[in-house]
């Protein structure tokens, strides 16, 4: 009996021991993932080791794991613009290491590859992107701007073995200064724009008093005009009644005869 135990009990130790060789010679490269792998004889393997369960040999290799998605990372930087005024810009990136180059990337850079890398090419490019541009520019131009440190800074990190899925910026400012002096320039506009709505307010009402004063003269003229006017056409309608009757009436008379038709008649008799 105790010799079953005893060999019980070594059939257990067995297969404890056995279970942690196994244990250990196991790894797991979860989903978004890759690893590499790091032997101490050889160095670091140049194949890159995907998703899944896979073996090693225990205390000669380790795996190294790498995460492959996309990660953002705000990156702030304070620079010149070209008309030396201070900008302060924050740049969001969302980068992820090219899968193939990852023992390139871990044997020269380190597991913290994005710590050394993405702040010093971020303020080597945005330096010289801004210092293309003066603070107005900055303004308008925000896009071209925004293009432009993108193509820039993507052409930068794939020397190091990045690929940047998006680059923005999401923060501009200015010095105290400057944004003081903008502040102080709309205000001065707004003023000067209101003193233009003032003064065209007034040359409305001034043209409208002009517009109302001259029609209240020609009301005036043409009403005084309308008099001679029904006056002529009265003495019009008449004279025709006296023409259709044979004789003219006595204001056309005399201005036709001065003698009122009495040297035409007398020549008849």
């Amino acid at each position: 009996m105790a010799k079953l135990f005893e060999s019980i009990g070594k059939l257990g130790l067995a297969l404890a021991i056995g279970g942690g060789v196994v244990n250990s010679a196991l790894f797991n490269v979860d989903a978004g993932h890759r690893a590499v792998i790091f032997d101490r004889f050889r160095g670091v393997q140049d194949a890159v080791v995907g998703e899944g369960t896979h073996f090693l040999i225990p205390w000669v290799q380790k795996p190294i794991v790498f995460d492959c998605r996309s990660r953002p990372r705000n990156v702030p930087v304070i620079t010149g613009s070209k008309d030396l005024q201070n900008v302060n810009i924050t740049l969001r990136i969302l980068f992820r290491p090219v899968t193939t180059q990852l023992p390139r990337i871990f044997t020269s850079i380190g597991e913290d590859y994005d710590e050394r890398v993405l702040p010093s090419i971020t303020t080597e490019v945005l330096k010289a992107v801004v210092a293309r541009f003066d603070a107005g520019e900055l303004i308008t131009q925000r896009e071209l701007v925004s293009r432009q440190v993108s193509e820039d800074l993507t052409e930068r990190a794939s020397t190091f073995g990045l690929i940047l899925d998006d680059v923005s910026l999401t923060h501009l400012t200015f010095g105290k200064e400057f944004t003081e002096a903008v502040e102080m320039k709309q205000v001065a506009q707004q003023e000067a724009e209101r003193a233009r709505f003032v003064v065209e307010k007034v040359q409305f009402f001034l043209r409208l008093r002009s517009n109302l004063h001259m029609q209240c003269l020609l009301g005036k003229e043409w009403k005084v005009k309308g008099v001679e006017l029904s006056f002529l056409g009265r003495a019009t309608e008449a004279g025709g009644h006296h023409l259709s009757r044979g004789r003219l009436p006595g204001c056309l008379a005399h201005r036709q005869f001065p003698d009122g038709g009495r040297r035409r008649s007398g020549g008849a008799s």
